[in-house]
């Protein structure tokens, strides 16, 4: 079917237009995006929620970016250990998180997200048993406050509970609640 060259002529600056407006969008947004950045390290303690062993401290490090007026997404990376079964057996967790954080001060954020834990389980040289690593995922729900340091800086308070499946041991007791609670001290970063 042959078009007039002016229909066809029509078509191919609407479609340029078009592809314009979205590619001009898409760069505002990605620049809106970069402009309100912020990478986040931060030291923590951690407290499982069976046990008696004292907290353990862990290090993190996240990056935040403003999605909304009022949200922030985030995805982070961090280290956390503890012993458990009175220290015949070690937890090692890598945790890669995402979260989305409500901040309705530009002080004060809550929300929660979803993980991926990454987890060595170490047996004391006692033990007859061999180490292994599994896999979780998990969930996270927490909050925090950011005290300004100027325009390019915060000190970053946060707290976040999270909850991952029952594990299982050969070692007695055979089940543990592997559920943990952090609280961190970092330095919002804005870039």
């Amino acid at each position: 079917m042959n078009r007039p060259r002016s229909s066809l002529a029509r078509m191919i600056l609407w479609r340029l237009a078009a592809g314009l407006t979205l590619f001009l969008a898409s760069l505002w947004v990605g620049v809106e995006l970069a402009r309100a950045g912020e990478i986040v390290p931060a030291i923590g303690v951690s407290r499982t929620l069976d046990g008696d062993e004292p907290s353990r401290t862990f290090a993190s490090l996240a990056i935040r970016g403003d999605l909304l007026p009022l949200l922030q997404a985030e995805v982070g990376v961090g280290y956390h250990s503890e012993d458990v079964l009175d220290q015949e057996l070690e937890v090692r967790m890598w945790p890669v998180t995402a979260s989305l954080w409500l901040t309705p001060l530009p002080a004060l954020y809550a929300g929660g997200g979803v993980g991926w834990y990454h987890t060595t389980f170490d047996y004391a040289s006692g033990v007859p048993l061999s180490d292994e690593t599994r896999e979780n995922y998990g969930v996270h729900l927490g909050g925090g406050l950011k005290v300004p340091l100027g325009g390019a800086a915060a000190v970053d308070l946060g707290g976040r509970y999270v909850m991952l499946r029952p594990q299982e041991s050969p070692l007695i007791p055979q089940h543990f609640d592997p559920d943990f609670w952090t609280t961190t001290l970092g330095l919002a970063i804005r870039f």
